[in-house]
């Protein structure tokens, strides 16, 4: 399944949003498309320190809730990127900029951001340290990055993805030039996902597409839960 169908099947299920949002605290019609649960925005608010009329960067942005949250809680300005037409789309009516892009290039212009942020996604650019280099050159010289992401307990634990357990952000922020790295590990956000994930396990998805997906996704997810570990970095440029 590609972006655009994933983010289709998504916001086309009702049920879907609505099990997401409970087990993850997220307020009623919350676009849904990541694993940070509503305390762990406040998390990320914290690690950039932003200012009014900041401009925060939010690669991978999905349907645009998570940074449009972060942008308003001070009064910073936004734009955001996916590789999704569906997702830009759903998230250019919610307000703020919105275009598709890939986050290895962005098209923005050399320290253009005070900001950015990456959402459960630095994972998919290929490698991940293009990604995070990527979000270096953008950002201005003290500007802050805050990633939310999975690693690998063990990895050299094939049952997890390849794409898992090749994140390190204590190794890889260093080597995309930032500065004053700091990873914490985040059992809160992990217990909030295990409840989506056995919830959406235990759910009957017959006639709902966006259910059956979700569905999918829980049964192999809880496989392999307890090898991975859930992390916050920060970093300067």
């Amino acid at each position: 399944m590609g972006w655009d169908d994933w983010h289709a099947g998504i916001a086309d299920s009702d049920a879907a949003g609505l099990l997401a949002r409970h087990a993850l605290g997220l307020p009623p019609g919350f676009p849904t498309n990541s694993l940070l649960p509503w305390a762990g925005i406040a998390d990320v608010f914290l690690a950039l320190r932003l200012a009014p009329g900041f401009l925060v960067v939010d690669v991978a942005c999905g349907r645009g809730g998570y940074g449009l949250e972060i942008a308003r809680r001070v009064g910073a300005r936004l734009a955001g990127l996916d590789l999704s037409m569906v997702a830009v789309r759903a998230a250019r009516s919610s307000g703020g900029h919105f275009f598709v892009g890939d986050y290895t290039a962005a098209g923005l212009r050399d320290g253009c951001a005070d900001a950015v942020v990456c959402v459960d996604a630095m994972q998919f650019a290929d490698p991940p340290l293009a990604g995070l280099r990527e979000c270096h050159r953008i950002l201005r010289p003290g500007g802050r990055i805050a990633v939310t992401a999975w690693e690998a307990i063990d990895p050299a634990d094939e049952r997890l993805p390849e794409r898992t357990r090749r994140m390190n952000l204590a190794r890889d922020l260093p080597a995309a030039g930032f500065g004053q790295v700091s990873v914490t590990e985040k059992p809160q956000w992990l217990r909030a996902e295990r409840t989506l994930w056995e919830t959406a396990a235990a759910a009957d998805p017959t006639g709902d597409p966006g259910l059956s997906s979700l569905h999918d996704e829980a049964i192999g997810a809880l496989a392999v839960f307890d090898a991975k570990r859930r992390v916050l970095a920060a970093a300067v440029a």
